[in-house]
């Protein structure tokens, strides 16, 4: 009984100051500084000093300072959402002609569904291709947290092992999700994109999380035939970047860290290696 008050004293207090640094950083500016590079912490700490502060912003989700990382050179990792170990090298010889043809009734019940998501996505984002990648991606990451969360919960049920689909699904995510920090830095939404973004994310989360517990097999179709319209999405992307209709300016430093890029790679070189990503990712599923 003791402990248990003990415990719900430090509860207490922990909540009292996570509430007094919530009124110095509200929500929405916490969650900002989880993305921040590390010059961009010194801008804000100067900021803050120059404003009579005396405390340090803490860059992270949580207002808890992870530990301090160094690239392989010995010099500060500057991005707070994800790691050097987590980088690559995109390969980009993979055959981006490959299609699965719809067979079976699930294979043409997805391939139709994911058909007709397109147009009014056609539609909406016309050639547009920036913003149009971005919605792509809020929608692309969805997948493979709900089926690496189902998987989760699957085996802690079974008391049995994932066979490593598990991580697998949640990679895809975190890959995806990258994509979307990528190209945030290329083209900033307007605020109707941002609202649409919240609709279709929760109409899909649901839809999808449905239709993996009905049958995975049928929602993992629907994710390569969604994988196979990001290809033809981001060919386009790269035909526009050619005419020269979209400007082909230099990749964000994020995606130059992410993918191990040159450091005078451009936007073309970026929708490349996200291109051989979901390629990759289509084959997955």
């Amino acid at each position: 009984r003791v402990a248990r008050m003990t415990m719900g004293g430090r509860l207490f207090s922990a909540v009292k100051g996570a509430a007094a640094e919530g009124e110095k950083f509200p929500v929405m500016g916490v969650r900002w500084r989880s993305s921040l590079t590390l010059g961009e912490k010194e801008q804000v700490n100067n900021k803050n000093s120059e404003d009579g502060g005396n405390k340090e912003v803490v860059a992270s989700y949580w207002g808890i300072k992870g530990e301090e990382v160094k690239k392989e050179d010995g010099t500060p990792w500057k991005w707070n959402c994800f790691r050097p170990w987590e980088t690559y090298q995109a390969d980009l010889t993979i055959d981006l002609k490959k299609r699965h043809v719809p067979t079976t009734f699930l294979d043409k019940l997805a391939y139709w569904t994911v058909k007709s998501l397109r147009f009014p996505t056609d539609v909406f984002f016309q050639r547009r291709y920036g913003c149009r990648a971005m919605m792509l991606e809020t929608v692309a990451a969805v997948p493979g947290m709900v089926g690496g969360m189902l998987l989760h919960c699957k085996s802690l049920r079974r008391f049995e092992h994932s066979g490593g689909w598990i991580k697998t699904l949640l990679d895809e995510a975190e890959n995806e999700r990258m994509h979307l920090m990528t190209f945030m830095e290329v083209s900033q939404p307007r605020w109707y994109e941002r609202a649409l973004v919240f609709t279709v994310q929760g109409v899909f989360f649901n839809a999808y999380f449905l239709a993996y517990l009905a049958s995975p097999k049928l929602a993992h179709r629907v994710v390569g035939y969604l994988e196979e319209e990001a290809i033809h999405s981001y060919t386009e992307f790269l035909k526009e970047l050619d005419k020269g209709t979209i400007e082909n300016v230099p990749a964000p430093a994020i995606a130059i860290d992410y993918w191990r890029l040159p450091a005078d790679s451009t936007l073309r070189d970026v929708v490349m290696v996200v291109r051989a990503d979901e390629a990759h990712l289509r084959d997955v599923n």
